[in-house]
């Protein structure tokens, strides 16, 4: 009988020990709270890590090779600047090329233009959050259903499969940045030039 009441007392010891570790025993998750501000923040890392300065921001050449043009930051390839130079026999060839700054590109789908993803409204200042998620899902070009397709190098392909979450990061750090407002050209086959 002493065993059964020292066996008891150690069980009743072992389950107060673990209900109390483990608070009231509500194991149920609370909601997960999202800031703008954290947002925002996972948007900018990941459009860092995305590497969208590459195409869609103009550089110079600096001491160590291509620096960003921050006042001009997101703006795409840049309005003012002469038409780029392609050589389309070595298109013919299935040669793709790309300008200095890597804003604009050829291939044998023409000629591309980084496009302008600053928060003016000739970038992506006007667009809905759904229009971007058309364009980085559909490869619709300004997120609209109806337009052409978005060109290379644009890797919208490999966006596509981000998260929601991470689309709306994104969208809220890109909408955050600095209004540049430049127009860029639209793309050009090489029959037009």
């Amino acid at each position: 009988m002493r065993r059964a009441y020292v066996f008891l007392a150690g069980c009743a010891a072992v389950m107060v020990t673990v209900f109390s570790c483990t608070g009231n025993g509500d194991t149920t998750p609370g909601p997960v709270t999202v800031t703008t501000d954290s947002l925002v923040k996972r948007g900018e890392y990941l459009v860092t890590i995305g590497g969208c300065d590459d195409c869609h921001s103009p550089k110079k050449m600096g001491p160590m090779g291509p620096e960003l043009v921050m006042e001009s930051r997101f703006s795409g390839y840049p309005a003012d600047r002469p038409f780029p130079n392609y050589d389309s026999s070595l298109v013919k060839k299935g040669i793709a090329m790309f300008n200095a700054d890597l804003t604009s590109a050829a291939g044998p789908w023409g000629i591309s233009f980084a496009a302008n993803i600053s928060s003016d409204s000739t970038g992506i200042g006007n667009w809905s959050e759904a229009q971007f998620f058309t364009a980085l899902r559909e490869g619709k070009f300004k997120g609209l259903v109806e337009s052409r397709p978005l060109l290379p190098p644009m890797p919208w392909q490999n966006l596509k499969h981000l998260t929601d979450e991470d689309i709306r990061a994104i969208f809220a750090y890109l909408k955050s940045t600095k209004p540049v407002k430049n127009v860029v050209p639209g793309n050009k086959q090489f029959a037009q030039l």
